[in-house]
């Protein structure tokens, strides 16, 4: 049976490969050749095509494919009260590669008193409701809360302000909390939260990092689920809130490794949400068996097409795939979507925009055929 309401059975984690056009216009706008104005037009032209492609292959759902980002994460995260960005020493580093120097620090009390992903979201939401096809959900996606702690930890966390890390955490969850009920004041019903780091708490490599620099990788999925929930309390009983879990996603590289198992019971049955997108693409990931931990009412979107390379899966495969996690889990709760986005930065990953519609034609082709 097909979802009315999402996750839908055919869904996707949010970005979309940017068109040559808008790289082309970011890349001028870098140089002040042309206006902010300039470039927003060029984004708002490609989130109106993107948007009913979305719908024409079947999708039930549309993103603005983060076209106004250069980084999933930062560029919300810096227009928090009391955060900023900078230019970091060194980059994120992926398997092979490393991203831009950037980052962001807290550099004064936590807080929410307006962002412009609000504006964003107004457009892509009037954008849908203009389209060809009204019915399609608009979906936001922000960073989880979490990503600020885990990025850089207390030090990049100003002790002046924050002596005590529970009291920047109580104010982390108070501004996320204004984050999501503006954004449900203006219509959203259907927000992600991106939240690849109790991924990365499953790799050995990343969990002995956090202990070097003073962290308790034990500690931290308890407390990034009390995170959450401060975050999400209180929004309305007919808003959607979904996770979206990697391991990493740049240039079609990686960062982490290693199954669901450690963090299952809190992140199923500690975590108000409502569904988890949940990368299940390479045997990077592990197997389905953690899914045994999410009770009744909760959705896994399973991610089994790669948004990394352009191979496009076939449709037995995928299906051999369903059915194995459904012996987790009733087929009832689950959904199929990408691993990832398919350009969690602007620069994007290694396929070109066809591959990428695809894919996603694939994604509902399968749903249709498994789920009616």
């Amino acid at each position: 049976m097909q979802r009315t309401i999402p996750p839908f059975r055919a869904d996707h984690v949010g970005s979309l490969l940017r068109s040559p056009a808008l790289r082309a216009a970011r890349e001028q706008r870098e140089r002040n050749e042309i206006t902010p104005e300039q470039l927003r037009e060029q984004e708002d032209a490609g989130i109106r095509t993107n948007v009913a492609k979305q719908a024409e292959i079947g999708l039930r759902s549309a993103t603005d494919g983060e076209f106004r980002r250069a980084m999933w994460h930062f560029d919300f995260l810096e227009r928090l009260d009391g955060c900023e960005g900078y230019t970091s020493a060194q980059g994120i580093a992926f398997k092979g590669i490393t991203t831009k120097a950037r980052g962001v620090r807290v550099v004064g009390k936590l807080g929410f008193s307006g962002h412009p992903m609000l504006d964003h979201f107004s457009f892509l939401r009037d954008t849908v409701a203009e389209s060809a096809n009204p019915s399609v959900t608009p979906k936001m996606t922000i960073p989880s809360p979490s990503v600020l702690h885990f990025r850089g930890g207390r030090a990049a966390v100003s002790e002046a302000i924050y002596p005590e890390m529970g009291d920047f955490y109580a104010d982390l969850g108070s501004a996320y909390n204004g984050a999501v009920h503006a954004f449900a004041d203006l219509g959203c019903r259907y927000l992600q939260l991106d939240e690849v780091n109790l991924a990365y708490l499953c790799d050995a490599e990343q969990r002995q990092i956090l202990k070097d620099r003073g962290d308790d990788p034990d500690k931290l999925p308890g407390i990034y689920a009390d995170l959450i929930n401060a975050a999400v309390a209180g929004r309305p009983s007919d808003m959607v809130i979904t996770m979206h879990l990697c391991r990493g996603n740049f240039r079609s590289s990686w960062i982490a490794q290693g199954g669901y198992e450690p963090v299952a019971e809190i992140l199923f049955n500690q975590i108000n949400v409502n569904g988890y997108f949940m990368e299940f693409d390479t045997e990077r990931a592990g197997g389905f068996e953690p899914l045994r931990f999410v009770p009744p009412g909760k959705t896994v979107v399973l991610g089994l097409v790669t948004s990394k390379t352009g191979d496009l899966e076939s449709k037995d495969e995928l299906k051999r795939r369903i059915d194995d996690a459904a012996k987790y889990i009733p087929l009832e709760q689950l959904c199929l979507s990408p691993q990832c986005g398919f350009a969690s930065t602007e620069e994007g990953n290694m396929l070109t925009e066809q591959q990428q519609w695809d894919k996603l034609s694939r994604i509902v082709e399968v749903a249709d055929e498994v789920w009616g």
